[in-house]
């Protein structure tokens, strides 16, 4: 099995703020303009955009919630595992690996809204995913969790939020 940093290197793989390493490979050459769009989209907004996105086990993605839907896809090394809370509901999990008779899933589904982590299942290992977002990707649709916030709002997750946020 390669390594991160093999990935990392050949990818040309940068730190995203949310943890984990990423290089945007795809962005739509046609826009939307903002009196198209839903209210909660300030400007306009490619049609699409996609990245590879590395996660460690000593980096994973921390909770965090974009405006759009998010779709992830195992490519390679260990399973990953992605948690996501929304307001009412919850928590749901997917695992993302080659496993299938382990219920593990080549793809998962994020809605928009959605407060969602990942953490690679091994120690000392890494995943390699790629991922798009429809509308694309805008840093402006980006939340990171601020972690006495998201306790409050999910008190029966405490433990799993405080090892899935930064601050």
């Amino acid at each position: 099995m390669k390594t991160a940093e093999y990935w990392i290197e050949k990818l040309g793989l940068l730190p995203h703020p949310e943890g984990g390493y990423y290089k945007e490979t795809y962005r739509a050459d046609e826009d939307i303009d903002s009196a198209s769009l839903p209210q909660r989209y300030k400007g306009g907004r490619s049609f699409g955009t996609a990245i590879y996105f590395l996660i460690t086990s000593e980096a994973p993605s921390t909770f965090h919630r974009l405006l759009s839907d998010e779709l992830w896809f195992f490519h390679a090394g260990d399973p990953l595992r992605v948690y996501g809370l929304r307001q009412g509901e919850n928590l749901w999990k997917k695992d993302l690996g080659m496993s299938l008779e382990n219920n593990q899933s080549l793809q998962a589904i994020i809605s928009k809204n959605t407060w969602f982590a990942a953490e690679v299942l091994a120690p000392n290992s890494y995943t390699l995913i790629s991922c798009t977002v429809h509308l694309g990707f805008d840093f402006r649709d980006f939340e990171l969790a601020k972690r006495d916030e998201l306790i409050a709002k999910f008190p029966q997750e405490p433990s799993l939020v405080e090892r899935l946020t930064k601050e």
